[in-house]
């Protein structure tokens, strides 16, 4: 055999075995995500959950392909810098989170490492992002934004489970990005309704159980529990609240009704944060965060809890059930 006839060979013989060398590192690639929230551990669990089952239909196996790091800040959102600073030395390639303020301390710390939210309220005001089309930084993901319509459409529920409805309370913090508008809807939608409307502000957990113990000396007829950092980690406790005060309540998350409430209409988060999977995967794939369109809500639920409406002695209507997306027995 001639020498160049050998080398050619021998190359080709080489060149064969690099392939599934190249294919092997390239499987071997494992990302490193970052979950960071607000609330507790045990608070967030079903999101945090939600967002690694959505990974792992895409392929994403913890201790195979993938890492998660995990920061919570246990109510202490003044903690969310060091615990995104910590994220970033630790090289994630993304940190996933749900709100605006959140997204907006870990945008604070890094403009580099990619930034997913899957419940951002009113992104281009807070600014959050330039456009929700093509958020041109770091940040993208699904908003949370619901039509200023569906408020009216809480009130009108709460008037057919409560027919006496007259007081109507409103629990959360009016101060929380994109929560204006929602206020004034519902006080419209209340005046409309001939339904006097009582807004208690809430911004610390603590100040939950002065709240309702004040709806009951006022006796206030039903509560609509607006979403925040404070209402979701303290869920179940607003729900024993609410109960034990004998004040019929309805979440703007379906998380609401899941705990114990006796009604809730919006989003459900825990499928927002599985759907957040998606595009973490197209940035782990190298698609740049600053040309993914953010999500708007496609749908909202009713979910109606039977028990805690027992409990409050109040009878639903065969035609609301009829129409709820899910009832809990």
């Amino acid at each position: 055999m001639k020498p160049w006839t050998v080398a050619l060979v021998l190359t080709l013989a080489l060149g064969s075995w690099s392939l599934p060398v190249a294919d092997s590192q390239q499987a071997a690639r494992v990302y490193r995500v970052g979950q960071l929230a607000v609330p507790s551990r045990e608070a967030m669990t079903p999101l945090v959950q939600a967002v690694e089952d959505g990974l792992r239909d895409l392929g994403y196996v913890r201790g195979q392909n993938l890492v998660v790091e995990y920061r919570f800040a246990d109510g202490k959102p003044e903690r969310l810098p060091e615990l995104t600073a910590e994220l970033v030395r630790l090289n994630v390639d993304v940190i996933v989170t749900g709100v605006t303020e959140i997204g907006l301390a870990a945008k604070r710390v890094t403009t580099t490492v990619p930034i997913v939210l899957f419940a951002a309220s009113d992104p281009v005001r807070s600014g959050l992002v330039v456009s929700v089309d093509r958020p041109g930084g770091n940040v993208t993901g699904l908003t949370s934004d619901i039509e200023p319509a569906l408020f009216a459409r809480n009130v009108e529920l709460l008037k057919a489970v409560v027919p006496k409805l007259s007081t109507l309370a409103i629990l959360g913090d009016p101060a929380f990005p994109g929560a204006a508008p929602y206020w004034k809807a519902t006080e419209d939608a209340a005046r409309r309704l001939g339904v006097a409307l009582r807004p208690i502000e809430v911004r610390r957990a603590d100040e939950l159980q002065p709240a309702f113990a004040s709806m009951a000396r006022d006796r206030v007829d039903a509560v609509i529990v607006f979403a925040t950092l404070v209402t979701f980690g303290a869920r179940n406790q607003i729900a024993a609240l609410a109960l034990q005060n004998r004040v019929p309540a309805l979440y703007m998350n379906t998380w609401g009704a899941d705990v114990g409430g006796l009604m809730a209409y919006g989003l459900n988060l825990t499928a927002r944060a599985r759907r957040s999977a998606t595009y973490i995967d197209k940035i782990l794939k190298g698609t740049n965060p600053a040309e993914l369109p953010m999500e708007p809500p496609s749908r909202y639920d009713l979910v109606i809890n039977l028990k805690a409406a027992q409990s409050l002695g109040l009878a639903i209507p065969p035609s609301l059930l009829r129409r709820a997306d899910r009832v809990i027995q």
